[in-house]
């Protein structure tokens, strides 16, 4: 509350936690739709969607993931400093906090990047049942005097708490620089319902230390009882609000969080060549990055000379300085990085230097990027995260993975995966400026050198209910009388165009190829309404069989009566490994397809 109320910057920002019903009253004094929001009513402040844990108002947010909001704040911060406010970002974490690393990821960008950041610390001894002197080694202070913060330490039993945090704030906002503040506390009741082991005496001193107890005690009682009279009054007439609010319903069956996606301009023109997809690529980020000041790239190695692993940025920081921004090797602190920067109006792209390490990002992605559209109605996160995927070039276990079918099971993410026969910059350029939805890019390394043509492919009209499928297209190498349909999509079109050639110049068979670029929100009724009347389907993915891609289509085209054959061809579920040859025998290669279709005949 002391930090909370001394935010006077129309800018300034909180971002809380599980515990933030203190920080939620203070900043916004909205007791009755905080109340319908426990209570699951319409009045809610969210409408009964977040429920205790997460709430919204103007630039207070909150989530029930410790240390899950500390590196969204440090991006909200970044975006203040870039529009030259000097407004301040609170980052409410407890003492147990400290055991998450994305704490200290956060704590680092704050630093190296000099913005407005105040980590307030509450620090009460213990975490859910386990006391912090068991858990956390050394100081908290020295933690954050370890990434150059200035450290203020504080009690909240001081009478003079207020104006001392009061100057803690303005000191953070005159400096420019982050600060950890420390205050500590103790905690009057269990975590939860009922895990409170704690032993009586030492609960009976906390109570007797209780600052408001303290304040109480100097009252006389008259004006204590008046206090307290009005107090329950005013309580009791927000219970009674709050009940008489009905339930929380949806108007309509919500299906996914894209009900207020804008309307997409359908993409039916051909391809753009270009001399590769790599040049693609940078093309589009080039001209994002003129069209929109609003665009700004996020990653390791960003920077000339390098122009990251894969080149793709080559060129654009010295061309765009101050918009080209190197990291530290902290994907999850990169992203929620990223996610304040899009929720403060920037287009951050950011680039994850291999698809494998998105799993150090799925926090973010899961917990946090799609829950602010899918909680808060009107809110848009329009980020891209940028990846490298797939193998064949013998990169071994953690560098050659294909996650895409871990990503497109995540509610409300976006996936698209291009091919050399995508204009993969349009796709690049709409994921940024047409999409307001937290969109995975998947980048086929064996792709970044074809050159992107789309030869005699055409684009698949669109099913009207198939949200974004106009945006990000599937395409068609059409056949009459087809044998068989191959669905494919990334890095594994050049194989199945091969496995095509071999099928109809060997064995007369007739084959068509349908290409979605976009895997998630699933372009269900745009594949099925173009494939439920083919005698064969094969789906051929570089990720694994099971729970994928394939199998997704699959069980649309039952359900949808298919009578055909069908066949899923992708990867064994084991590691792959990092010998070429070991590493063909794992990834669906063309002559594994070649003759896993042939037994459908």
């Amino acid at each position: 509350m002391a930090v909370v109320r001394a935010l006077h910057h129309p800018h300034d920002a909180v971002l809380s936690n599980h515990r933030n019903h203190g920080h939620f009253l203070t900043y916004s004094a909205d007791f009755m739709g905080l109340v319908a929001e426990i209570m699951g009513r319409e009045a809610g402040v969210c409408g009964g969607r977040g429920g205790s844990q997460h709430l919204l108002h103007r630039h207070f947010h909150s989530n029930g993931v410790q240390a899950g909001m500390s590196g969204i704040g440090v991006g909200l911060a970044l975006a203040q400093r870039i529009r030259s406010r000097d407004a301040i970002v609170a980052i409410m974490v407890g003492d147990g906090t400290f055991g998450e690393g994305l704490l200290y990821e956060s704590l680092n960008l704050a630093s190296i990047w000099d913005v407005r950041a105040l980590f307030v610390v509450e620090n009460n001894g213990i975490a859910q049942t386990t006391t912090t002197a068991s858990t956390t080694g050394g100081s908290i202070d020295a933690r954050g005097r370890a990434f150059g913060l200035n450290v203020w330490h504080l009690d909240d039993s001081d009478p003079r708490l207020f104006d001392r945090a009061e100057s803690v704030v303005m000191e953070v906002r005159n400096s420019g620089r982050p600060g950890m503040l420390v205050i500590d506390t103790r905690r009057l009741g269990p975590h939860s319902k009922g895990d409170d082991l704690r032993d009586p005496a030492e609960m009976a001193e906390i109570r007797e230390r209780d600052p408001l107890i303290a304040l109480g005690k100097t009252l006389t009682p008259i004006l204590r009882q008046s206090i307290e009279h009005a107090n329950t009054a005013f309580v009791a007439q927000v219970e009674q609000s709050a009940t008489a609010s009905p339930e929380a319903r949806e108007g309509v069956a919500c299906r996914d969080i894209f009900g207020s996606a804008p309307a997409c301009r359908q993409t039916l023109q051909p391809a753009r060549k270009a001399p590769s997809v790599r040049a693609a690529l940078n093309s589009a980020l080039r001209e994002l990055l003129i069209a929109s000041d609003e665009v700004l790239l996020l990653g390791e190695d960003l920077h000339d000379p390098y122009g990251g692993a894969f080149k793709v940025t080559a060129g654009l920081s010295s061309e765009f300085p101050g918009r080209i921004i190197s990291t530290p090797i902290s994907e999850a602190g990169i992203t929620g990085a990223a996610i304040g920067l899009a929720l403060a109006g920037f287009r951050p792209i950011v680039e994850i230097m291999f698809a494998d390490f998105l799993t150090l990002c799925m926090d973010q992605i899961y917990n946090h990027a799609v829950k602010f559209p899918g909680i808060f109605p009107g809110v848009h996160v329009p980020l891209v995260i940028r990846s490298p995927s797939g193998g064949r070039r013998g990169y071994g276990p953690t560098h050659s993975q294909s996650p895409e079918h871990l990503l497109a099971a995540v509610p409300g993410l976006t996936v698209v995966s291009g091919t050399h026969r995508h204009d993969n910059g349009r796709l690049l350029q709409d994921a940024t400026l047409a999409w307001p939805y937290p969109v995975i890019f998947l980048e086929h390394k064996l792709l970044y050198s074809e050159v992107q043509d789309p030869a005699d492919y055409r684009t698949l009209p669109p099913a009207a209910h198939d949200v974004a499928a106009a945006l990000f297209p599937t395409l068609v190498r059409p056949r009459d009388s087809a044998d068989v349909t191959i669905v494919t999509y990334g890095g594994m079109l050049p194989i199945v165009e091969s496995v095509a050639r071999r099928l109809e110049d060997e064995e007369e068979i007739s084959v068509e190829i349908v290409v979605p670029a976009l895997l998630a929100p699933f372009p269900r009724a745009t594949l099925v309404d173009h494939l439920r009347h083919c005698q064969r389907v094969v789906c051929v993915e570089e990720s694994p069989e099971s729970f994928g891609v394939g199998a997704e289509l699959m069980a649309a085209l039952l359900e949808a009566g298919f009578n055909g054959r069908a066949r899923r061809i992708g990867a064994p579920p084991v590691p792959i490994w990092s010998a070429r040859s070991l590493e063909k025998q794992l990834i669906p290669g063309e002559q594994d397809v070649f003759e896993r279709i042939l037994e459908l005949f």
